[in-house]
C-alpha cells in the first residue's frame, strides 16, 4: 500500500503541480530521449528548466509556450536543431546549449531581447544567423538587440574570435562586457583566473 501511495504522489500531475509551486523543472541525468509533456503543460509558471546530460534529439515547438522561462539549460543532449518558436521566450535572460550537435542557430534568436548570457561551446557551428552577426548585411542583429546580454562562450567550435570580432554590433556587446568586468572590480567581488575572458569564451 505504501508503494502504491508513493508511486501516486509522483504521478506526471503531482509532478507538474509541484513544479508549477516551484518554478523550477530540473531533470538532469534523467535519460530522457523526449521532453516530457507534463514540462510543457507547467506554462507560465516556468521560471528554470534544466535538462542537462540526457538523450534529448529535439526540442519541441511548444517550447515557445513557457513565455516567462528565464533560465533553459540544455547541455550534454544529442540536439541538432533550436526550433524557431524559441523567439517567443522574451524573458530568458540565460541560455545553455554546451555539448551537441548543433551546426545552425535560428534567426529568431535575435528576438531574445532580455538575454544576457549564451553558452554554446562544444557544437558543430561554423557560422551564427543574421540576428547574431553576418559580415555583410547586418539589419537585425542579436549583439545590438539583445541590449541585455553580456556573456557569449562559444569555444570549441569551428567559427574564430576573428570572425566574431568582425560582426556588426561586436563593439557594443564588448562595451557592455567591460562595463560588467569594470563594476566587479570596483565591488571588490573575488575572481578567479578566468575573469579576464569573462564574456567571450573561444578557448
Amino acid at each position: 500500500m505504501g508503494c502504491c501511495s508513493s508511486r501516486s504522489s509522483d504521478s506526471p500531475a503531482s509532478r507538474a503541480a509541484r513544479w508549477r509551486s516551484t518554478g523550477i523543472v530540473a531533470l538532469r541525468d534523467a535519460r530522457l530521449k523526449e521532453v516530457p509533456i507534463e514540462v510543457l503543460q507547467v506554462g507560465n509558471s516556468l521560471r528554470t528548466l534544466d535538462l542537462t546530460n540526457n538523450k534529448l534529439v529535439e526540442i519541441p515547438q511548444d517550447i515557445g509556450g513557457l513565455v516567462n522561462m528565464q533560465r533553459l539549460v540544455l547541455a550534454g543532449n544529442l540536439i541538432e536543431n533550436i526550433p524557431a518558436n524559441i523567439g517567443y521566450l522574451r524573458n530568458l535572460k540565460i541560455l545553455t546549449l554546451d555539448r551537441n550537435r548543433i551546426s545552425i542557430l535560428p534567426e529568431e534568436l535575435g528576438s531574445l531581447s532580455n538575454l544576457q548570457q549564451l553558452s554554446i561551446s562544444q557544437n558543430s557551428l561554423l557560422c551564427l544567423p543574421k540576428s547574431v552577426g553576418d559580415l555583410h548585411n547586418l539589419p537585425q542583429n542579436i549583439l545590438k538587440d539583445c541590449k541585455a546580454l553580456q556573456n557569449i562562450s562559444l569555444h570549441d567550435n569551428p567559427i574564430t574570435m576573428d570572425d566574431f570580432r568582425q560582426m556588426d554590433g561586436f563593439n557594443e556587446f564588448e562595451a557592455r562586457r567591460r562595463k560588467k568586468f569594470d563594476k566587479q572590480i570596483d565591488s571588490r567581488v573575488m575572481m578567479g583566473s578566468m575573469a579576464l575572458d569573462e564574456g567571450v569564451d573561444f578557448h
